[in-house]
């Protein structure tokens, strides 16, 4: 079993544990993702998110940067287990030479804080995904849930759908300057207005690195069967977030622990609507609180059982856990720049 995530936010908790005197790093920590527990559960793979609250901070970009240079110092003292990727290539030969890939991306493009510039260097320090938002509008679009608004007295804010605020004229340059360049789109967090306005605006797959199916779980997180169909058509993924509550809705003022069932729901539903060829695994390990069945990622091969056992086969499951999401950066990434040029 050779395990490809979509996205886990290690790197920015490690990095804030580490501004507060923490000791701890990639090889080993408390959290749901370390070097041991990516090899205990098959990593291939591992995307790293530089994720920067835009509500909790008064430099985003300073931010983002020390962060590229905490995951490099953090690469480099683990350079016999883990490696950089760029592209399909290079995650082929980090395999052959028995190390996990690491693919950085951001989370969170308000970080560029419109700037083009900006968005270009963060490619030539080997971004190569990035979502467009989280959780507040910044100069690119707007998001699915916005952090204060929507949680301000409204139980249900996370039940109503954006279909009027998508991409601003700001954020059409970005898309179309992330196409050219080779930086995966990544829609998820974004509006369903800035959904459709993605689909419309460029040619290539994009992603949705960590959504669920909205018809299972309601939140504005996830994406409906008609996002899941046209993600499909255009060649993109989705990876199962193991988030609880996008997994299944919780009572009010009831902690949801999640579960492996629900999991199942969303894989067979997603596959029903899109095919088997548009999902992938986006665990949103270190950036959720935790899923009752799934500790860690060291627990991987504990789902890959429960989905065997609900009636998935061996070349369905190859394609969840890895093959789907390589041949996805095979036909968006392209061959490895060095990694401090930018393509013209």
């Amino acid at each position: 079993m050779k395990v490809v995530d979509m996205h886990c936010d290690t790197i920015s908790e490690l990095y804030k544990k580490r501004k507060q005197g923490s000791k701890e790093g990639l090889l080993a920590n408390g959290g749901h993702v370390d070097l041991g527990k990516l090899k205990a559960g098959g990593s291939w793979v591992q995307n790293f998110a530089l994720y920067v609250n835009l509500g909790e901070t008064d430099s985003p970009w300073e931010d983002v940067l020390g962060m590229a240079d905490f995951y490099e110092e953090e690469l480099k003292k683990n350079e016999e287990a883990v490696a950089p990727a760029y592209c399909y290539e290079d995650m082929e030969k980090n395999d052959k030479d028995g190390k996990i890939s690491a693919l950085l991306t951001v989370e969170e493009g308000g970080v560029c804080e419109g700037s083009l510039a900006r968005l270009r260097h963060l490619y030539s320090r080997g971004v190569r995904m990035m979502t467009l938002t989280w959780n507040y509008p910044n100069e690119i679009g707007y998001p699915a849930i916005h952090a204060q608004k929507d949680r301000a007295g409204d139980m249900f804010f996370y039940k109503r759908a954006d279909r009027e605020h998508g991409l601003t004229e700001r954020g059409k340059e970005f898309v179309a300057e992330m196409e050219r360049m080779g930086m995966i789109i990544d829609v998820s967090h974004l509006s369903d207005a800035g959904f459709y306005d993605v689909l419309r605006l460029t040619k290539k797959p994009f992603a949705a690195s960590h959504s669920n199916a909205r018809a299972i779980s309601p939140w504005v997180r996830n994406l409906t069967d008609d996002m899941i169909k046209k993600l499909a058509e255009r060649g993109g993924v989705m990876g199962l977030n193991f988030c609880p509550d996008f997994l299944e809705e919780g009572l009010p003022g009831e902690k949801n622990p999640g579960s492996i069932a629900a999991i199942v729901r969303h894989a067979k539903h997603i596959i029903n609507v899109g095919g088997a060829e548009c999902i992938g695994l986006g665990s949103d390990f270190d950036g959720i609180e935790g899923h009752g069945e799934l500790p860690d990622f060291s627990y991987m091969p504990k789902l890959w059982d429960a989905l065997q056992k609900s009636g998935f086969g061996e070349g369905e499951l190859e394609k969840i856990f890895s093959k789907n999401v390589l041949r996805f950066y095979k036909e968006t990434l392209p061959g490895k720049p060095l990694q401090n040029q930018i393509p013209r």
